[in-house]
C-alpha cells in the first residue's frame, strides 16, 4: 500500500541527508588513520595502517554508493585490526540506520560516541534514531548537545523543535526553532511547528508572527490550505479551519492526512457523524494510524458505544502501544464495565506514560477503590487535589479527547 506522508522540512529526504553528509562519522578515516599511523613503530605497521585506510576509504565508497553488504564488510575489517576505531562503529550505525534496523543502530552509535565523544556527527545521528524509534524525549539530550556545539546546525534545531513540541516543552520549542526564522520562513511546515510551539508557549506575538507568514507565502496551493487548516486546529478556531480544510480536499482529496484533518474539525464542532465519516475515509487510506482510531474510540465513547469504543482503542494500541489516551479510554471502559484488575492494568500503562496527569490518578484511586484497597485509594486521591490545588495546566490536568493530534509531524523522514 502506497504510505502518505507530509513532507518535513530539513529532515525530508533520508538517503539525500546521508549522502549529502547529515552523518558527519562517513568521513572520519582520515583522523582515526593518523591516530593509527602516530603508534606505528616500525615500516611493517605502517603497511598495515596504509592497507586499512584503504579499506576504510572502500567502505566510505561502498556506503556512498548504497552498497550496503560490501560497506559493512569493509567496516567490520576495520574493526578486527582497530577495535578502538570510532568512525568504523560510527559508519556501521549508518548502515544499520539504512536498513531501518534502528535498535542495533542506536547500540553501535553508542559504542561510537564512547570512543568518540566530541563527535558532534555521532550525537546527531543518535537524536536521530531517537527520532525514528518514537522516542522524542530521548533524543532530546544528543540533539540539544549537537546545537550547543553547533548553533548553525539547521536539522539539529528543527529536529529538537519537533521533539520539544511532541513532549510538550512549548518553551524549549520555541527556543530551538525561532532562529530558524531567517533560513525557514518560506516552509509552510515550519512555520506549522513554530506557530504550534509559540500559541502553547503563549508567546502570541511569535505566534500571529508564523501565521501572518504563512498567509502570505501561502497562494492557493492545496498543501497551504491544509496547512493554514491545521494551524487555525491549534489555536482552537475550527471554525476557520473547516473551510481551509475543504478548499484543500477539493483541490487534491488524496493529500496526506486530509482525512484526518477534516475529521477533528468536524468533531470540534459538534459535528459527530461527519467526523465519523471522516475518521473512517482516512481508515481507508491509511490503516497504520493509530491516531485515527484513537479519535474513533474516543467518539464512540462519548457516544455511549463502549463496546466500538474499546475495540478502536485496542486497534490504535496494536499500531503504537505507548498511546497514553488509549489506555486511559480503556482503564474507564473497564470501570463501567466492573473489571476492575483490568482497569488497573489499563490505568498503571497509563500512569507510566503520563505520571503528571491528575485525571489518571484520581481514576486509579477509584479502581483501587473498588478493589478495595483502600490506603493506596487514598494516596491517588491526595496526589490527584494536590494537583488540582497547584493549579496544573489543563494539558496535564485531563487527557481529553479535545486535545489536537498531530501525527503528520510524527512522519519519519522518507
Amino acid at each position: 500500500m502506497r504510505r502518505r506522508v507530509l513532507v518535513l522540512a530539513l529532515t525530508a529526504n533520508f538517503s539525500a541527508v546521508t549522502l549529502a553528509g547529515g552523518f558527519p562519522s562517513l568521513c572520519l578515516a582520515e583522523g582515526s588513520i593518523r591516530s593509527s599511523a602516530s603508534q606505528a613503530r616500525n615500516a611493517a605497521a605502517t603497511s598495515a595502517i596504509a592497507d586499512l585506510q584503504k579499506t576504510f576509504a572502500e567502505g566510505e565508497a561502498a556506503l556512498k554508493r548504497g552498497e550496503l553488504d560490501a560497506a559493512e564488510a569493509a567496516f567490520r575489517k576495520v574493526l578486527a585490526a582497530d577495535p578502538s576505531s570510532g568512525a568504523a562503529y560510527a559508519n556501521l550505525g549508518v548502515i544499520a540506520m539504512r536498513r531501518k534496523d534502528w535498535d542495533r543502530a542506536l547500540s553501535l552509535l553508542q559504542r561510537a560516541q564512547k570512543l568518540e565523544p566530541k563527535m558532534a556527527g555521532v550525537r546527531l545521528d543518535i537524536g536521530l534514531v531517537n527520532y525514528r524509534r518514537g522516542d522524542y524525549a530521548g533524543a532530546i539530550a544528543p540533539l540539544a548537545s549537537v546545537v550547543r556545539d553547533q548553533p548553525d546546525s539547521q536539522q539539529a534545531r528543527y529536529l529538537l523543535g519537533l521533539c520539544n513540541v511532541f513532549t510538550e516543552r512549548y518553551a524549549d520549542a520555541v527556543a530551538a526553532l525561532e532562529p530558524l526564522w531567517t533560513q525557514q520562513s518560506g516552509d509552510f511546515m515550519y512555520l506549522y511547528v513554530l506557530g504550534i510551539a509559540a500559541h502553547n508557549a503563549d508567546r502570541k506575538d511569535l505566534d500571529e508572527k508564523a501565521l501572518s507568514r504563512l498567509l502570505e507565502i501561502g497562494g492557493d496551493k492545496p498543501e497551504f490550505h491544509l496547512i493554514l487548516g491545521k494551524a487555525y486546529l491549534n489555536r482552537e478556531e475550527p471554525e476557520k479551519a473547516l473551510p481551509e480544510l475543504q478548499r484543500a480536499a477539493a483541490a487534491n482529496p488524496n493529500l496526506p492526512f486530509m482525512h484526518f484533518s477534516l475529521g477533528l474539525a468536524h468533531l470540534r464542532l459538534d459535528r459527530l457523524e461527519e467526523a465519523e465519516a471522516e475518521f473512517r475515509k482516512d481508515l481507508a487510506v491509511e490503516p497504520d494510524l493509530p491516531d485515527t482510531y484513537e479519535q474513533l474510540a474516543q467518539l464512540y465513547q462519548r457516544a455511549g458505544n463502549n463496546e466500538d469504543a474499546e475495540r478502536f482503542f485496542h486497534e490504535a494500541l496494536k499500531r503504537n502501544p505507548k498511546m497514553p489516551s488509549s489506555l486511559f479510554g480503556l482503564a474507564k471502559i473497564y470501570m463501567r464495565q466492573e473489571k476492575y484488575r483490568e482497569a488497573l492494568a489499563a490505568i498503571d500503562s497509563t500512569l507510566r506514560l503520563a505520571p503528571d496527569n491528575q485525571s489518571v490518578h484520581f481514576v486509579r484511586g477509584q479502581v483501587l477503590a473498588r478493589l478495595e484497597r483502600s490506603e493506596e485509594a487514598q494516596a491517588e486521591f491526595v496526589i490527584a487535589k494536590k494537583m488540582v490545588n497547584a493549579d496544573l495546566s489543563k494539558r496535564r490536568q485531563s487527557l481529553s479527547d479535545q486535545r489536537i493530534p498531530n501525527p503528520e509531524l510524527a512522519q519519519p523522514p522518507q
